[in-house]
């Protein structure tokens, strides 16, 4: 195959859900760090840049291995941040395809609590202030 012929795979592009109901907080090695918009918890997604991926077996080992890394880092994060009593991890996407692992702190009286996040209450979009306070705050400690 000619050097002209080689087919480029796709470029990785954020899923407009996901860019929808989240805000920026980081870009890691392999994945956008995202608040969700939803005050009711403190609630984090990563999103592996890499095209077209669906599935943890999407990516290859060195992959799987780096949003590990990225998932415990921010999984110390939400401890350190919100000393929650539980947290959830989780990667879904049965709504959204595009391969994105959820992080959320959960607390005993959360509108939820024992049971998943998901349909329970409507999302609570953040305040403006505290919406830039959150990112801030956790910009800072992602960071650290």
């Amino acid at each position: 195959m000619s050097h002209a012929a080689r087919i480029l795979p796709p470029p990785y592009v954020l899923d407009d859900q996901l860019a929808h109901d989240s805000h920026p907080i980081a870009e890691m090695p392999l994945s956008s760090l995202r608040l969700m918009d939803d005050s009711n918890y403190p609630w984090l997604i990563l999103v592996p840049r890499v095209a077209e991926a669906r599935e943890l077996i999407d990516l290859d080992p060195a992959q799987q291995a780096q949003l590990m890394e990225e998932v415990n880092r921010v999984s110390r994060v939400l401890k350190q941040l919100f000393r929650p009593h539980k947290l959830n991890i989780a990667a879904l996407g049965n709504l959204v395809p595009q391969l994105h692992v959820h992080l959320i702190a959960r607390y005993r009286d959360d509108p939820a609590w024992p049971a998943p996040v998901w349909g329970r209450i409507h999302a609570r979009p953040y305040e403006p202030e505290a919406l830039v306070q959150r990112v801030r705050e956790l910009r800072a400690a992602v960071d650290a």
